[in-house]
């Protein structure tokens, strides 16, 4: 073919980190075939969905299947029960602000993140290191130009904006709980950021896919901070609260206060999610509904608690220990300084072979991820007790 293609594409890494981390694995069960493994390496739940989420979209499915209750293609924006119930998920972190006619149902964060370039001109990019791949890929792939904020040690990975405002107008990338570092912005930190972004006329995506995991005095949204309103795009998830991992759905905020040239940003959302999106099935809609009130909401903040005893009682091992680390309270992520100077991948390599544990090696988030680890308090309870038994062995 003499066709162009995007290349683009040919900036992004061939490999996707999880990919590597499978076919390593892959090649230890194969020559140790009798060897446990405890995969605290990808944020997958592992935890059922609740009965009380189940049993509303098994009612949905009965809805389906009767002609005066059965339901086509779906509003590509989401039904309004369900847009309402986010609106009152809003009100009670502290944001009554936001009203369900800024908010459009999707099938995950990840589709929105990966998605919003779409939207967004040929702007300097600007994305906190260690990062979740996907904000860096998707914008390479758009030939955006990308500059990165150190996440380190000495500010506890949570950088502030550069102290020079006099900068070019940017999209900013902003995760909080972070992944992988589980580090979480305090309301001043948020603030900085928010105020940087309306001195330089910049655009913040924020990404809030882990927020019920939050246990201090810290934003749940970043629409609790002054004027953020005007300067931020939220993206959240039903993943990690409701464990919709295999099921899918999220939702992105983009409020009316957000305007650029004269047009407002939520025209241009509206009118890509009509023309390349069509929609959340009804059926888990539903259930994402369930997700958020009555039982529903009692059930996935329990399930919430299993996971963070899981990542409390890594803390303790690795704080008994003295190694460094950030997460384990607000976030289900442990992001620790591998022992003894080890690189990521080396340590990946020597815990999988001593202990059958596999984790995530910090260098596949970004240059200043080297050296560093991620677990993940995802698995059961009986195999996180198992792993901090061998990590006190470290």
């Amino acid at each position: 073919m003499e066709i162009k293609l995007n290349n683009h594409f040919l900036d992004v890494k061939e490999t996707y980190l999880f990919s590597d981390i499978a076919k390593r694995v892959k090649k230890f069960q194969e020559e140790n075939p009798d060897r446990e493994i405890i995969r605290m390496g990808i944020g997958d739940v592992t935890l059922p969905l609740p009965a009380s989420v189940t049993s509303a979209m098994e009612n949905a499915v009965k809805e389906m299947a009767s002609k005066e209750t059965f339901h086509g293609y779906p509003p590509e924006y989401g039904y309004d029960f369900l847009r309402d119930a986010i609106a009152a998920h809003y009100k009670e972190i502290g944001a009554p602000a936001i009203t369900s006619n800024v908010i459009y149902v999707s099938d995950g964060a990840k589709s929105d993140l990966g998605n919003l370039p779409d939207i967004l001109g040929d702007n300097p990019v600007i994305i906190p290191d260690p990062v979740y791949p996907v904000y860096v890929d998707s914008n390479l792939m758009n030939g955006r130009k990308v500059s990165f904020v150190a996440g380190n040690k000495e500010n506890d990975f949570l950088p502030l904006p550069p102290a020079d405002t006099n900068i070019e107008p940017s999209v900013i990338y902003i995760c909080s709980p972070n992944n992988p570092t589980g580090a979480v912005y305090s309301y001043e930190g948020l603030t900085a950021w928010v105020n940087f972004a309306i001195k330089t006329g910049s655009l913040i995506i924020f990404d809030a896919a882990y927020e019920a995991f939050i246990t201090e005095d810290k934003p749940h949204t970043i629409y609790e901070i002054p004027g953020a309103d005007t300067c931020a795009i939220e993206i959240s998830s039903f993943s990690k609260f409701a464990g919709f991992t295999g099921v899918r759905c999220g939702w992105t905020v983009v409020p009316d206060g957000l305007e650029a040239g004269g047009i407002k940003l939520s025209k241009f959302w509206a009118r890509r999610q009509a023309t390349k999106f069509n929609g959340v099935s009804y059926v888990t809609q539903k259930g994402a509904a369930a997700s958020l009130s009555g039982q529903g909401l009692e059930d996935c903040k329990a399930n919430i608690a299993y996971y963070k005893r899981n990542a409390a009682a890594l803390a303790e091992v690795f704080t008994q220990k003295g190694i460094y680390f950030t997460g384990g309270v607000n976030s289900p992520y442990i992001w620790l300084k591998c022992p003894d100077n080890m690189g990521g991948w080396e340590f990946f390599d020597s815990i999988l072979n001593r202990f059958g544990i596999v984790g995530t090696p910090g260098e596949g988030f970004g240059e200043n991820g080297a050296g560093y680890f991620r677990l993940t308090a995802f698995g059961s309870y009986e195999n996180t007790l198992k792993a901090c038994e061998f990590f006190k062995t470290l």
